[in-house]
């Protein structure tokens, strides 16, 4: 009896705990319309707080509420290398704070390039990410939200999943539907810790195979070294890295960042000299720790959110 007693209550504590975190998700295509796919039957994986394979792409939206609502969103890319997707620690966390901010939020759950099912491994990534964008604009009046106001972070990885957003200009979402005729690009980006270039020493040898595979071309490997796809239609970016990042060298963030001076792209550019490639919502070591109040300070300078709301 005192076996069964504990069973019930460990149940009754998962469901609530899943009750109190689960959000609406949101699947990016049409079932059975998915595009860049094999179609084979397959199932997503997902172990230690980590996602390994994503073969239903989409979104877990995270809303503030109606009082608090700034009329802003932003996508966020979790990080992992291109190999598995870090939810927990770099999406669902962040989505919380933004929604503090009073920013709607959207952790993306994108296709991993080393999944057997894609047809062309480095477009799937930037493929949802641009979808996202465009089903947040084209829904942004339901949701309450300035379709000049959407933006998307990213960490490590996921930093250059949204620094690609933001500077690929290829249409790969495209699949003759109505969202085809709304923008993809992102009004704002928000990189932490991210991965930029993919044609030089500097480049992260992990994120690189992951995406390209084991042989890619010169050529392929510049396009999606984003240093030099930056122009002047660039959207405004904050960057926020260590100094003592021993896992993605911080000359990705420098290479960005001088790309974006040199095209007149509004930056805010903060290197810290501790966190590693660790820098995470809270308990960060030192300076560090102000990441987040640097970053709210910008989404205000830039008029992304007003400083206050206005009572109604």
């Amino acid at each position: 009896m005192k076996r069964i007693s504990i069973f019930v209550l460990t149940v009754l504590v998962c469901h609530l705990s899943l009750s109190a975190t689960a959000q609406d998700f949101i699947e990016l295509w049409q079932k059975g319309h998915i595009p860049d796919s094999k179609k084979l039957p397959l199932k997503d994986s997902i172990a230690n707080e980590r996602v390994y394979r994503v073969m239903t792409p989409g979104m877990y939206a995270f809303f503030p509420g109606t009082q608090e609502n700034k009329g802003a969103a932003v996508v966020i890319c979790p990080g992992g290398g291109y190999e598995r997707l870090a939810y927990v620690i770099s999406g669902l966390q962040l989505a919380k704070w933004f929604n503090t901010m009073g920013i709607s939020a959207f952790v993306l759950n994108y296709r991993l390039p080393n999944s057997p099912d894609l047809i062309h491994r480095e477009i799937a990534p930037l493929m949802d990410a641009q979808r996202a964008i465009r089903y947040i604009r084209a829904n942004a009046v339901k949701w309450n939200i300035n379709p000049d106001k959407i933006g998307i972070m990213g960490c490590s990885s996921g930093g250059h999943l949204a620094a690609s957003a933001g500077t690929i200009t290829d249409n790969v979402s495209s699949v003759n539907d109505s969202l085809d005729k709304i923008s993809y690009k992102p009004d704002f980006m928000i990189l932490v810790s991210p991965v930029i270039d993919f044609s030089t020493h500097y480049a992260h040898a992990g994120s690189v195979k992951n995406l390209l595979g084991a042989n890619p071309s010169g050529e392929l490997k510049k396009h999606f070294s984003l240093q030099l796809q930056v122009n002047k239609n660039t959207p405004p970016c904050f960057i926020a890295d260590a100094q003592n990042d021993k896992t993605v060298n911080p000359m990705n963030s420098l290479l960005f960042y001088q790309a974006l001076l040199q095209n007149k792209v509004p930056v805010s550019f903060h290197v810290f000299p501790q966190g590693g490639h660790a820098i995470a919502l809270r308990n960060n070591p030192g300076s560090t720790e102000l990441w987040t109040q640097l970053c709210e300070a910008w989404l205000i300078e830039m008029n992304i959110i007003p400083e206050r709301l206005v009572a109604k």
